[in-house]
């Protein structure tokens, strides 16, 4: 695993398929936490990087810089998240869902009801608050890391965080968010 991603990129091109699996376990664990802050769904988010690892290997030789494989692979998973939401938006009944473990303590439910508003508050973002929001407060990405990867200048991602933790404390009812 000690080779760089163009590396690693230019020997599944040449024809070494195997080679691929170093990239999957390269990203999969990183850009598994933010698929399942995106979809906010376990099983969902395995779907999504699933997939997006099945696309980006199929247009791999679309990848203008190997050496930037995440950055690429990272645009690719945030598509299909914001892909499979939709379809799954469209899909789920919400009057179906019902409250689970109605006899847990009165502290885990009040947990789980915070957990569940805000969780419900961070669906009604913009895609792009709602991406640099997590890129932020759930990967812990620097500000540079943020804009490498979006290709958005830093005083905009500051700006597009602000705007979400705001509109948050707002939906949130004041609270901290």
């Amino acid at each position: 695993m000690d080779s760089s991603d163009g590396t690693v990129v230019r020997q599944v091109l040449a024809g070494d398929a195997e080679a691929y699996r170093i990239l999957v376990e390269r990203y999969r664990a990183q850009f598994g936490r933010y698929a399942v802050a995106m979809m906010g769904d376990a099983d969902a988010a395995a779907d999504a990087v699933q997939e997006a690892f099945i696309r980006a290997y199929d247009g791999l030789a679309t990848c203008r810089d190997p050496d930037r494989f995440g950055a690429w692979f990272y645009r690719i998973l945030t598509n299909q998240c914001h892909s499979a939401r939709a379809r799954r938006r469209d899909t789920v009944d919400v009057a179906t869902v019902e409250l689970q473990g109605k006899d847990r303590a009165d502290a885990d439910v009040e947990r789980g009801e915070l957990g569940g508003r805000l969780d419900a508050a961070i669906e009604r973002l913009t895609p792009e608050q709602r991406e640099a929001f997590l890129l932020k407060y759930v990967e812990e990405r620097s500000y540079d890391e943020m804009a490498e990867l979006l290709g958005v200048g830093a005083d905009a991602l500051k700006m597009r965080v602000h705007r979400a933790r705001e509109a948050l404390r707002e939906m949130m009812g004041g609270a901290d968010a």
